[in-house]
């Protein structure tokens, strides 16, 4: 039929001219809305483009039209997860796996919403249902491997890395990440060769450039590492993470001044970046050693500002409220470490848990690494409960320690490596305890106690700390003796003539107050030698420092033997070749005090005035060594004189030393495992006697 023309009858029947009638309303129609594809199309385009606002409209366009549009509903997901909208993603995106379940790409990008929402078990479920759907999704395998190593699960994240790579081998964020998951096991080698991968793909990463750095410290190879932190800088200024690891090893160079400058520039980019702010506290009791008063000012800010984050608990359990008042049931004692390993803190408490009687006390732990070692295996049967908190946020640990009815929650880290201190903020338990791991005040008025004796924490200091002290009758530490046989061997003097002094100490702690002092030693005992021996020597640039600093004092460099890492038992077996061991200050040595007495080496310490520079006359005090500290510098000096120069007392003293080691309170387990239970029970009972006003307020005095 042809078309009518203008002036003809409309074919409507109106009875009006064409014109008039049906052409007008052509001519005035809206063009037809696009199609569903063309929509989709569009906002796909400006999603592409980081157009975020515009592809979310198109989006919602199509699902005013089709609400359960499967595509739609997974991009806008996409879009809320791109935004930080962690909960509408996991809805939007969970909607259009009801809406299509067949789809590999839903699955997978509803894990990395529930991973990043915290919910680490859901996010593995999705990817696993993806790789069922589609197992050559590299994505999916990146992101699985990436949930299993937040549950530490490192094995298994190491396969699916190399299956991501296996299938999409210049993936560089899966280079990244198999790095990350070798360094996690300790494989350095293997990690840097990974993170160099990641860089050859993707050069301008500096995430990738920070992880390298860590391995590289690993290593010992401290410049090599600064330089990756720098390079990272450089990309990306305000990367606070690379600024507290260039800290980090700036301080172990005995940089301290210029650390501090990089712990507090990493705060100012990221003011609640934890982690920096305990280096920062860490190591201000190094070389700068402020006032106590002022460190403890800036200990208490730190505890002000993870305690705003925190809601602490008001209410504890019938279990909790009722344990310790009822003698028939143990007190539940919860340990919160990352370094229940071949660790100082794992030597000083092997033996002590072996001791603890179950019908009294009944320990639960809260391992905030997540992986160990033979140690760990040794002491994990002492426990009546193991749990990670590796992975978790502080709200989500505080809630767990809080549903196992934990009466007393012991810290053992302080402000050491991988802390959980802000976890303590939340109060999961009704009483908790600072004790091992640390040698100042963690700042949080959350914290109740602090483990010591009289020797570490004398009267008169208890203004020092937040923490109430709760001082036992003997040293406030229990060393377990090394389970491998080594003979202490003759003393190294009488075959020498000279004297080996020693010091196995982290290469930060000989500040040059320290520096100056040994030197001053080395010139007062002619023909003497110090043998310096630590991990941070294995770096040549760091060998070359040191004998530069001590040439500044007129010490000839030959009269320095500079050695790097060993591994344990070649460190005992080193101790044979030193006559007396230096202790540094103000921050003396503790594993390697007592390891260094084990091997029949005295150890000459400096009396100091706070904690931390008072634990090495605890130590001595206890082995039966009071004369070896010192008073001052000139008694520092004078004894190191005095003893050098009596070879038949130090044959005689080394001949002993283990067996008299051995016989004090310091390797007494069972002494001090009775002490250390009293203390708990102390402590508990005097919560029931004294509670708290108030979750935030500190316990009331006795």
């Amino acid at each position: 039929m042809s078309k009518p023309g203008r002036n003809d009858s409309c074919p409507c029947g109106s009875g009006k001219k064409y014109k008039q009638c049906c052409m007008l309303k052509e001519t005035n129609h809206a063009p037809e809305p696009p199609t569903i594809p063309v929509l989709l199309q569009t906002g796909l385009s400006h999603h592409q483009a980081g157009r975020l606002a515009q592809a979310e409209s198109f989006y919602r366009q199509i699902l005013q039209r089709e609400p359960q549009h499967a595509d739609a509903l997974h991009l806008s997901g996409v879009i809320a997860y791109q935004a930080g909208e962690h909960e509408l993603a996991i809805d939007l995106i969970r909607r259009a796996i009801t809406a299509n379940p067949s789809y590999a790409a839903y699955h997978s990008n509803l894990g990395r919403a529930y991973q990043d929402n915290g919910d680490t078990d859901a996010a593995i479920a999705s990817y696993q249902a993806a790789l069922t759907l589609q197992p050559e999704l590299a994505d999916a395998h990146n992101n699985l491997g990436n949930a299993l190593q937040a549950r530490r699960e490192l094995q298994g994240a190491l396969q699916h890395y190399r299956q991501a790579l296996a299938l999409k081998p210049d993936y560089a964020e899966a280079h990244n990440n198999l790095g990350r998951a070798l360094a996690a096991l300790g494989r350095f080698d293997e990690a840097i060769h990974a993170y160099r991968a990641a860089l050859a793909l993707k050069p301008d990463d500096a995430d990738v450039y920070n992880s390298l750095g860590i391995a590289l410290q690993e290593q010992g190879q401290l410049d090599a590492a600064i330089e990756q932190y720098r390079l990272a800088l450089a990309l990306k200024p305000d990367y606070a993470p690379a600024h507290n690891n260039l800290g980090k090893d700036l301080a172990a160079q005995g940089k301290f001044a210029e650390a501090m400058d990089s712990y507090r520039t990493a705060l100012r980019f990221k003011p609640d970046f934890d982690v920096a702010y305990s280096n920062l506290l860490f190591h201000l009791n190094h070389e700068m050693q402020p006032e106590p008063a002022a460190y403890l000012a800036e200990a208490r800010r730190f505890g002000e500002q993870v305690s705003q984050r925190a809601r602490p608990f008001d209410t504890w359990s019938a279990e909790q409220n009722h344990a310790g008042s009822n003698r028939a049931r143990p007190l539940r004692v919860g340990l919160v470490s990352g370094d229940f390993r071949s660790h100082p803190v794992g030597y000083f408490l092997e033996n002590v848990l072996a001791h603890l009687d179950p019908r009294q006390i009944e320990l639960v732990a809260y391992d905030t690494r997540g992986f160990g070692d033979d140690l760990t295996a040794r002491i994990k049967p002492y426990f009546a409960q193991w749990h990670i908190l590796a992975g978790l946020s502080d709200e989500a640990a505080a809630q767990k320690i809080h549903r196992h009815g934990i009466a007393v929650l012991v810290d053992l880290a302080g402000h050491t490596a991988d802390n959980r201190l802000p976890v303590f903020a939340w109060l999961p338990a009704p009483v908790q305890v600072a004790w091992l791991g640390y040698f100042a005040s963690t700042g949080l008025a959350s914290i109740d106690y602090i483990v010591a004796d009289r020797q570490v924490l004398p009267a008169g200091e208890e203004a020092h700390f937040s923490e109430k002290p709760w001082r036992l009758p003997d040293c406030y530490l229990c060393f377990t003796p090394p389970k491998d046989e080594i003979a202490v061997g003759p003393l190294p003097l009488s075959e020498n003539r000279h004297v080996i002094f020693g010091c196995f100490n982290k290469l930060n702690k000989i500040n040059d107050a320290v520096v100056a002092l040994w030197a001053k030693v080395l010139h007062a005992v002619p023909q003497s030698r110090l043998l310096l021996k630590t991990k941070e020597l294995t770096d040549i640039s760091a060998q070359d420092l040191t004998r530069a600093r001590f040439a500044a004092h007129g010490i000839d460099p030959l009269r320095l033997i500079l050695e790097g890492y060993t591994p344990r038992l070649e460190n005992f077996a080193a101790y044979r070749r030193v006559d007396i061991a230096l202790d540094p200050f103000p921050y003396p040595g503790g594993t390697t005090t007592v390891e260094a007495l084990w091997m029949g080496v005295p150890v000459l310490s400096r009396r100091g005035d706070r904690f931390l520079s008072h634990a090495g006359e605890s130590l001595l005090s206890s082995a039966g060594l009071p004369g070896w500290i010192a008073d001052n510098d000139a008694d520092y000096i004078a004894k190191a004189q005095a003893f050098a120069a009596d070879p038949a007392q130090l044959a005689v003293l080394r001949a002993g030393l283990r067996t008299q080691l051995l016989a004090s309170p310091l390797c007494d387990a069972p002494r001090f495992a009775a002490h250390l239970t009293a203390a708990f029970i102390g402590m508990w009972q005097e919560h029931l006697t004294h509670p708290r006003a108030h979750p935030s307020d500190p316990l009331k005095p006795c």
